[in-house]
């Protein structure tokens, strides 16, 4: 495991409510395979951050990857309205992308 993976747990521990810490250690837990520990992540972190987007993305990647692919579209769904009003088009395109790839597999 990576120091950055136990850089950023240990951040989570001292400060659970930092939600930057906590998207942190959910793209350094994505990257090691830590999937089901990079949803929990994100899941609170998305409970407690107006995000513009990425965050639900990168939990629908976690969630297809646990094989919860229905939890993974409404992921998206969320992704392309956060997209959307944030102005952010290509990020919903994008999204509305692996839906159908989801749809169709």
């Amino acid at each position: 495991m990576s120091s950055r993976l136990e850089t950023f747990r240990a951040m989570v521990a001292a400060h659970p409510d930092n939600v930057l810490a906590r998207f942190g250690l959910a793209n350094e837990a994505l990257k090691e395979g830590l999937h089901a520990e990079a949803v929990e992540q994100l899941r609170a972190y998305l409970a407690s951050y107006d995000d513009e987007g990425n965050g639900f993305g990168r939990l629908a990647l976690a969630l297809e990857h646990l094989g919860k692919v229905d939890e993974a579209k409404e992921a998206l769904h969320a992704g392309i309205a956060a997209a959307r009003r944030f102005g952010h088009p290509s990020m919903a395109a994008e999204f509305e992308a692996r839906l159908e790839e989801l749809d169709e597999g």
